[in-house]
């Protein structure tokens, strides 16, 4: 998560910026721009006034292959659109130049294929592999164009993150005087290398990492009991998954210090680089923030899951990670309060701040991950006093994502086989069903389709990882169900970010007949360096967002309708960044439809035994 830095306001940015309106909505028949499933429902969204149904045809190579009407669905104040919807229903035919006529419009081309998302899960997750930080970056990886030196290394200013010390006392001071670490330094220089970073600047954070990491891994634990993987993605998973979680590790406060076992929140420049800086031409000051109780549960939580996932692999690295697992658990214990605030009010602060105020969901989490984990006792009594847990106050399926963890925690909880006692594992699963419901509900709603609607009608920072969150509830429940209908929905959902959405864009790189590739970036910035590359094929950007944050936005969406609250322009990091978050609900979603029509097998019983590492 970016924020402002020298060149991302500047009027070159302006000049380059995709205007949202008539002029880059493309054609008026809007669709994934991949295509769908065979034998599943294919839908899209027509642009029009009219107020009777209207034909529609489905063709190849001029032959029509099915017809039907539109459904008039009037005015979508999301999008400031009047609309039809298509319900074309299953397409048993394979291939690809497959179009959508009606009122003199036609859709983009697009394919039917049962492998339409194979390459987007490979994509999705090689993002990944080219955020790494302190390693180079071979053309092997993606090209010629994405390769880099090492970034932060030995070698780098100031030593990289090979030694990096906390922030001096003094540094997190705002303009009338509130020192927000209360005066906190500490003296120990830790080895922070490796990791990712985070989203378009060279921060690294462990909330973010956190859920990231932790989706990833998911797609290992339970995407892959549910669908077969494509062939090497597993294994893709399991390499990214671990250079994160071994930087997670190296996060950890070492013992004799005053907060010892906590995590660092993030390392990060002193100051906002400009675009476009490479990681390796970094001049900044990097220094440990103050360490936070989010952190350490974050940390908990992701390190009991790898401990599961890497058991039968790495039983010793298996046994590490449940080792740091507990002890930051029980350093949360120890500082149960010790939140990381909002370093947005200060001037020019390098980085992003992944402030949290409530933490009942990341006490869940990390109580779920560790007794999956281990069985014991002490945290199956703590998840099932949480308010996040099953009967209690807090909706954890709205709006999952870093700083709204207890979704996570729950599919988690219904989809990993453990030791959790029958009843508590019906009621976990039935929450995961009746969460998808209601879920189904709000698409059914949106002519386009989508299951994302603030009820406020606006749309947040980061709408598409907002609504990928959405369909990984439903992907979920598939997983337990099987249920058609939830595949269906995740499937339509997926159509949303792929192009039938109110701008006719798709918002992955690479994936498309025009999708977004100016995201917000430091080194993939084509646009400002025409000597640099366009962010790499599978890289999602963070969407619509009616707040328009920046100054590149507000100056030319500001006020818009929520779904066209978007301008695909480097300097346009409120709507338009891209981050590890936001493409970890990409790569499992992906994963998962990549899968979808040849179900491997549903999830094991909940009170069947499960691999667990070796108790530390």
């Amino acid at each position: 998560m970016a924020a402002p830095s020298p060149g991302d306001t500047a009027g070159a940015a302006l000049a380059g910026a995709a205007l949202a309106g008539a002029d880059g909505r493309g054609p008026r028949i809007r669709v994934n721009q991949l295509g769908c499933l065979p034998g599943v429902p294919a839908h899209a969204t027509l642009v029009t006034g009219d107020q009777e149904p209207l034909p529609w045809t489905l063709e190849r190579d001029g032959a029509v292959l099915t017809r039907g009407m539109t459904s008039p669905r009037g005015h979508d104040a999301s999008a400031g659109l009047d609309v039809h919807t298509i319900d074309v229903g299953p397409v048993g035919v394979e291939g690809d130049g497959f179009m959508i006529r009606a009122d003199g419009a036609t859709s983009d081309p697009f394919a039917i294929r049962g492998d339409l998302y194979e390459v987007l899960a490979r994509d999705a997750v090689r993002f990944f592999h080219l955020q790494r930080s302190g390693v180079e970056i071979g053309p092997e990886v993606a090209g010629e164009e994405y390769a880099r030196p090492a970034g932060h290394v030995a070698g780098s200013a100031h030593g990289g993150d090979t030694r990096v010390p906390c922030l001096p006392a003094g540094r997190a001071v705002t303009a009338d005087g509130v020192d927000l670490y209360d005066g906190w330094t500490d003296d120990h220089v830790l080895d922070v290398s490796g990791g990712w970073y985070d989203a378009g600047d060279q921060g690294k954070y462990v909330v973010n990492g956190g859920i990231a990491v932790a989706q990833l891994l998911g797609v290992c634990e339970w995407v892959g009991a549910a669908v077969e993987l494509p062939a090497g993605l597993e294994r893709a998973l399991r390499d990214e998954a671990r250079w994160e979680l071994e930087w997670l590790l190296r996060m950890q406060v070492p013992a004799g210090q005053r907060y010892a076992g906590l995590a660092h929140h993030k390392v990060a420049d002193e100051r906002w680089t400009p675009i476009p800086t490479l990681p390796h031409e970094d001049p900044q000051p990097r220094h440990l923030h103050r360490p936070s109780t989010a952190a350490a549960l974050n940390l908990a939580a992701a390190a009991a899951q790898g401990a599961r996932v890497f058991a039968a692999e790495d039983p010793e690295f298996a046994t590490r990670l449940l080792a740091v697992a507990r002890s930051a658990h029980a350093a949360a214990l120890r500082h149960p309060d010790l939140l990381a605030p909002n370093t947005n009010v200060l001037a020019n602060g390098g980085s992003g701040p992944y402030d949290d105020t409530d933490l009942e969901d990341e006490w869940y989490w990390a109580a779920v991950e560790l007794y999956v984990a281990t069985g014991e006792q002490q945290h199956l009594d703590a998840l099932r006093a949480n308010g996040c847990h099953v009967g209690g106050p807090v909706d954890v399926f709205a709006d999952i994502d870093w700083q709204r963890v207890g979704g996570l925690a729950r599919l988690h909880l219904a989809l990993v086989p453990s030791g959790l006692p029958q009843a508590d594992a019906d009621a976990a699963r039935a929450s995961v069903v009746d969460a998808a419901d209601a879920i189904l509900a709000v698409q059914a709603a949106q002519p386009f389709g989508h299951p994302y609607a603030p009820p406020d009608g606006r749309y947040d920072w980061g709408s598409n990882g907002l609504l990928l969150n959405q369909l990984t509830v439903l992907g979920a429940a598939w997983a337990l169900t099987g249920e058609a209908r939830l595949r269906d929905g995740l499937a339509q959902g997926m159509d949303y970010v792929l192009g039938r959405n109110a701008l006719g864009i798709s918002y992955v790189t690479g994936h498309g007949a025009r999708s977004a590739h100016n995201q917000h970036s430091r080194w993939y910035a084509h646009q400002a360096d025409p000597s640099l590359p366009c962010p790499p094929p599978g890289s999602l950007s963070g969407g619509p967002n009616s707040a328009t944050p920046d100054p590149v936005s507000a100056a030319l969406v500001a006020g818009l309708p929520a779904q066209q609250c978007f301008v695909d322009d480097i300097g346009a990091y409120g709507v338009n960044e891209l981050t590890i978050n936001w493409n970890a609900p990409l790569a499992q979603v992906s994963a998962l439809l990549a899968g979808v029509l040849t179900p491997r097998r549903q999830p094991a019983p909940a009170a069947a035994a499960t691999r667990r590492p070796t108790p530390a």
